[in-house]
C-alpha cells in the first residue's frame, strides 16, 4: 500500500488530540523513501510547535545505540559475546553473588538475561569518568536472579555495556557513539548531552496535571550522565529511522559504507530468549539488543523508550521493508502508539497487532494458592494475597535504596489466565498494568512487573 502523507497527517493530528498528547513526530520508511510528519506542541507552556526536525529524548531506545556499538566491536574481533564481563572490567563484581561475575557475559547483558537489577540510579557526576564510577558503585547492588535463569529488563546491564565500549575503544561512550554511529550515518540531529540539545528545537516532557491536559514536567531531564548507554540519546524521528534503516539494510548506509557487518546485524535480530511478560514492552522475545515481535507469523523488531514524560516507539518489519518511528512528549502516548501503529502497520505491512492489554468483561476464575507469597528484587517487595471478599490483591512497595521513592501501591488483580493478571488501582489511573507469574530455570516461582523479574522469597 502506498503511503499517503496527507491522510496520515490527518490521522496523527486526530489521534494525538484524542489522546491528549501535546506533541509528536512521526517518521515512516515506506515505498523506498522516508516520510516525516509532526503534530502539536513541543511545550504547552511556551506554545512552540513540533516540527519534523524537533529533537526528543529517546529513553530506553538508547539501548539499541549501545548494542550497535558493542556489536561493532564483536564484528571487528575486539570483543567476544561469551566473555565474562569481569575479564574486561575486573572491578565489576555484583554483591552477594560469589562467582556470578563469571556467569555475566556480554551476550547476557545484551539479552537482559544476566540477572542484574534494573533500577539502580547513581549519579557519578558529569565527568568523562562517570561510567567508570557507576560500575564501581554497582558492585554493591544485589542481583535480582542468578545469571542465565530468566529474562529481566536491566538498565544496569546496558550501563555496564557502555563502560565496556569505553574500555575497548579508549573513548568515552558519548565519543564512541558520535564517531562510530552518528558520523558514518550522517545523523545531524542526534546527540547525548543536554547542552548539545540547546542548538535544536527540543521537546519538553509532560506529566499528568490537575486538569485533563498534561502539564510540562518540573525538569527537562532528571537522569545523570551515567544513564546515557541505557537511557539518554536525543534525536529526531528521522534520525532514529536512519539508524534502524542501517540495520534493515544489513549494516550498510545509502552510499554503501558498512557500519556494521551483516553477520552482526543478523545476530542482533536472532531470538535469544522468550519474554514471559509480552505486554509491558509489546515484545515476544529478545535478541542481542532488539525487542523481537511475532505478529501472527509476521516477524519484526524494535524498541520502546520512556524518559521524563517523553515516549518513543520504533518498529521494523523487514519482510515489508517498512520502518515506523513515533516520538511523543506526554499524555496518552501509549494509546496514541497503539491506535496509530495498528492502522499504519496493517496498511503498510499487513500486520495485525494484538489488542491493547486489558482483562475481558468476564474474567476466568483462578486458584491463587500457587501464586501467593512475597516476591523480591533489588529495591522492590511484591506481596500477593487475597482480600476478605476474595479479590486477588498485590502490594508493591519500594525497599533498600529506593525506600523513599513512593508510598506502597495497593492494587487489585484481575485475571486474564492462570498466570497473567491486570493490575488496577487509583494510582494507575485508567491504565491496566500487566502482572505475570512464571518460573526461573530452576523452577523458583517469580513475578514480573515492568518486565522486571522478582523471585519468590516466601510462600504463603
Amino acid at each position: 500500500m502506498t503511503f499517503s502523507p496527507a491522510y496520515w497527517q490527518s490521522r496523527l493530528d486526530a489521534l494525538r488530540a484524542a489522546h491528549r498528547v501535546p506533541g509528536a513526530a512521526l517518521a515512516v520508511f515506506a515505498d523506498g523513501r522516508i516520510h516525516e510528519l509532526a503534530s502539536g506542541l513541543l511545550h504547552r507552556g511556551t506554545g512552540v510547535e513540533a516540527t519534523t526536525d524537533s529533537v526528543f529524548q529517546l529513553g530506553s531506545t538508547a539501548k539499541i545505540y549501545t548494542a550497535t556499538l558493542v556489536m561493532q566491536l564483536v564484528d571487528a574481533g575486539r570483543l567476544d559475546l561469551d566473555t565474562p564481563v569481569a575479564d574486561i572490567l575486573p572491578e565489576f563484581a555484583p554483591a552477594a553473588a560469589p562467582g556470578a561475575d563469571k556467569e555475566i557475559t556480554v551476550r547476557r547483558l545484551l539479552s537482559h538475561t544476566a540477572g542484574l537489577t534494573c533500577d539502580f540510579t547513581y549519579d557519578s557526576g558529569r565527568g568523562d569518568d562517570c561510567l567508570a564510577g557507576y560500575v564501581r558503585a554497582a558492585r554493591n547492588v544485589a542481583l535480582d536472579c542468578p545469571p542465565g535463569t530468566a529474562v529481566s529488563y536491566s538498565n544496569v546491564g546496558y550501563t555496564v555495556l557502555g563502560r565496556i565500549v569505553e574500555v575497548v575503544t579508549g573513548r568515552t561512550w558519548d565519543q564512541a557513539l558520535k564517531e562510530r554511529i552518528v558520523a558514518p550515518l550522517g545523523l545531524t540531529h542526534t546527540m547525548t548531552l543536554p547542552e548539545e540539545a540547546l542548538a535544536f528545537r527540543t521537546a519538553m516532557g509532560h506529566l499528568p496535571g490537575e486538569g485533563p491536559e498534561p502539564e510540562p514536567a518540573p525538569a527537562w531531564d532528571m537522569t545523570p550522565r551515567s544513564a546515557g548507554p541505557h537511557g539518554r540519546v536525543l534525536a529526531s524521528a528521522a534520525d532514529v529511522l536512519r539508524l534502524a534503516k542501517m540495520h534493515l539494510d544489513g549494516g550498510a548506509t545509502a552510499d554503501g559504507t558498512q557500519v556494521l557487518g551483516a553477520r552482526a546485524v543478523a545476530a542482533m535480530q536472532r531470538w535469544e530468549v522468550d519474554v514471559p511478560d509480552r505486554w509491558t514492552v509489546s515484545a515476544d522475545g529478545w535478541g542481542l539488543g532488539w525487542a523481537l515481535y511475532d505478529w501472527n507469523g509476521v516477524p519484526g523488531y524494535g524498541h520502546d523508550g520512556a524518559a521524563t514524560g517523553q515516549y518513543t516507539y520504533l518498529r521494523v518489519i523487514p519482510g515489508a521493508d517498512v520502518i515506523v518511528v513515533l516520538l511523543t512528549n506526554g499524555g496518552g502516548a501509549r494509546r496514541l502508539y497503539a491506535d496509530l501503529f495498528r492502522e499504519l502497520l496493517a496498511d503498510l505491512a499487513e500486520v495485525r497487532m494484538p489488542p491493547p492489554f486489558a482483562p475481558s468483561a468476564h474474567p476466568p476464575a483462578v486458584d491463587m494458592t500457587p501464586l501467593l507469597g512475597t516476591y523480591r528484587r533489588e529495591g522492590v517487595v511484591i506481596t500477593v494475597g487475597v482480600a476478605a471478599d476474595g479479590t486477588p490483591r498485590l502490594r508493591h512497595e519500594f525497599a533498600d535504596g529506593m525506600r523513599d521513592f513512593s508510598p506502597p501501591l495497593e492494587l487489585d488483580l484481575v485475571p486474564l489466565s492462570a498466570t497473567v493478571f491486570a493490575a488496577t488501582g487509583p494510582s494507575l489511573g485508567q491504565d491496566w498494568t500487566p502482572v505475570v507469574f512464571a518460573a526461573l530455570v530452576d523452577g523458583t516461582p517469580c513475578c514480573y512487573i515492568g518486565m522486571r523479574c522478582a523471585p519468590r522469597s516466601t510462600a504463603a
